[in-house]
């Protein structure tokens, strides 16, 4: 099953359904389940960009890092749209989001990166049944 790696706070705001989109300077053609993995690095810069649009940062104390927190469906990538959280030139739209109550450890990687289904399964976080029926 594909991954990405994403710095906190965005991994928490797209795994809680606050951010739609994720930026990045590269696209992709994937489409389907992608999990999302907290890095282990923070972006200092979000406190101010949060502060900007309108919104609060919880405290970082409270976010993963180094962990698969959840879950989203990629439906598109686009170089435009309308969202608030868009800022290219790339953008990966999401249509759903799942937040895991138990993250799991795991070390990241560049790019769209593979996690063995097994390591999900192992761990309760992973129905193929649910997966075909949401896909």
């Amino acid at each position: 099953m594909k991954a990405l790696s994403i710095k906190q706070p965005w991994a928490w705001l797209i795994v809680n359904g606050y951010k739609d989109i994720e930026n990045r300077t590269w696209k992709t053609n994937y489409r389907g389940k992608l999990l999302i993995h907290a890095s282990k690095s923070w972006d200092f810069d979000a406190n101010d960009i949060l502060y900007v649009m309108g919104m609060q940062n919880p405290p970082q104390e409270s976010h993963i890092l180094g962990a698969l927190v959840g879950m989203v469906n990629i439906v598109a990538c686009v170089d435009n749209s309308k969202s608030k959280w868009f800022c290219g030139p790339w953008g990966f739209v999401f249509n759903w989001y799942q937040k895991f109550e138990n993250p799991i450890p795991y070390r990241g990687q560049l790019g769209l990166f593979e996690v063995d289904r097994r390591i999900l399964m192992e761990r309760g976080r992973f129905d193929e049944n649910e997966t075909k029926r949401i896909l």
